[in-house]
């Protein structure tokens, strides 16, 4: 099923009425709905569609022109009888059969066929540099291996410059997650978004017709379970994380969220993967708001991907007992886990969801950053703080609830209370109350629910 994914789509089609030739990007970590948005983008388009695999130079080529084959004029060429027998014979024919009509190639997995042609990018850049000008064709290439993708766009890269397109997508955020999950209740949308994130395919595998117990059952609490087994695949090909990212990341999630700690769990310096992993979103470094991310050293890490938070800190531990057959008996013990593991990710669902209102004008002009607040003497902790204007006072204040109702009062004069020790805090503040259901007598606040949240 494809949803959302408007302005990527708009973007994609910007680019393909570009005049001429035109060279695009689009990455993104496995999962996240590449193909699927290429395959929507493609659609009543002269398209190829190729996808590298680490085949032999040799037998790439020869899909290439299989798949190639229905595109290409009658009588140009038999690509049956006559395969490309080079990247430059390939690109070559391709751009001679773009001459009149634009012709679009999608080369999804590009960086596996780098591994089997390291000199393709070189073999593209003198291509289009003798050719751009002469032929409609577009090309995009596509890949999950993030890093490589980025490392194309650098300076010293061989397609340095080149492309007119560059795309990077995301999980989906929680308003753009509702559209796969319609028929839910708005708080249960919360629920799934908080156990599976925003990866269109693990909302797929999702099946709204069932209870929670019926989903987890099935998805993981079973030997073979899509959510149970997923986990380790991604620890073992997002970057190459098995190793010492894998211990940071279950590091983290056992707790240990500043960077002595980390380094303590690991018994290694981490500051290398923890920028690796941040790189990768897997990993959020969060500091106070009203701080410079740049100079402050109070710095704290979370896993900023739901599912890997609920895979490594509630499911990982039971997964051999799963796999021996205890997953009904193991199911209760991992419902009853639920609160605990949402209440930091309902707590990130509402600070995205200021975001989206001050990006919208909605929580007055000048809105410069939405983020936790916290000292440590003494202990003070407000999970929003929005800032405006060049003074960055705090115009805003925040808390949410995991609870299905929250005291709007009560809960606004705790608010006040913890706002004294913001460094600035602007005159008559707004205070935000967030709860799954209800805020109870919310006149005095800005009252924000799973309905609000998570609307389509």
């Amino acid at each position: 099923m494809f949803v959302n994914r408007r302005d990527e789509l708009s973007a994609l089609r910007r680019w393909w009425e570009r005049p001429g030739s035109a060279l695009g990007l689009v990455w993104g970590r496995r999962r996240v709905g590449k193909t699927s948005l290429l395959e929507e983008f493609a659609r009543e388009k002269r398209t190829i569609f190729h996808t590298g695999a680490g085949r032999p130079v040799g037998d790439e080529l020869r899909m290439l022109s299989e798949a190639a084959e229905p595109a290409v004029s009658p009588g140009a060429r038999d690509l049956g009888e006559r395969p490309f027998t080079s990247w430059d014979d390939a690109l070559d024919s391709l751009a001679a059969a773009a001459t009149r009509e634009r012709l679009l190639l999608v080369i999804d997995e590009f960086p596996d066929l780098v591994k089997a042609s390291p000199e393709l990018p070189g073999v593209l850049r003198a291509f289009w540099d003798r050719a751009r000008e002469k032929t409609k064709l577009r090309i995009l290439l596509c890949g999950s291996a993030v890093r490589t993708m980025e490392a194309i766009q650098e300076e010293r890269a061989p397609l340095y410059g080149r492309f007119d397109l560059t795309l990077l997508l995301h999980p989906f955020r929680p308003r753009e997650t509702a559209e796969m999950l319609r028929g839910l209740a708005p708080s249960d949308r919360a629920l799934v978004w908080g156990i599976v994130g925003g990866v269109p395919l693990y909302l797929d595998w999702w099946d709204t017709g069932q209870s929670l117990k019926q989903n987890l059952l099935r998805l993981a609490c079973t030997p073979g379970g899509r959510l149970l087994d997923e986990g380790q695949l991604v620890l073992a090909t997002e970057g190459g994380l098995g190793g010492l990212g894998g211990l940071v990341l279950r590091a983290i999630a056992a707790g240990r969220t500043r960077h002595n700690e980390i380094e303590q769990a690991v018994r290694a310096e981490p500051g290398r993967v923890l920028e690796r992993l941040v790189e990768l979103r897997l990993v959020e470094r969060l500091v106070p708001v009203t701080e410079n991310p740049a100079r402050t050293r109070r710095r704290v890490y979370r896993i900023a991907d739901n599912f890997l938070a609920f895979w490594l800190g509630l499911l990982d531990r039971h997964r051999s007992a799963i796999s021996r057959g205890l997953g009904r008996q193991i199911l209760p013990v991992l419902t009853k886990q639920l609160d605990d593991h949402m209440g930091d990710r309902w707590e990130a669902a509402f600070r995205q969801h200021l975001v989206r209102l001050a990006a919208a004008g909605d929580l007055g002009p000048e809105i410069v950053d939405v983020g936790r607040w916290w000292q440590d003497s003494p202990p003070i902790e407000i999970d929003a703080v929005a800032l405006a204007g060049r003074s960055r006072e705090a115009v805003l204040i925040g808390e949410s609830k995991w609870s299905r109702r929250a005291n709007g009062p009560a809960l606004r004069a705790e608010l006040a209370q913890k706002a004294e020790a913001l460094p600035k805090l602007g005159p008559n503040p707004t205070y935000a109350v967030c709860a799954r259901e209800q805020v109870t007598n919310p006149d005095d606040v800005l009252a924000v629910t799973a309905a609000d949240i998570f609307d389509t």
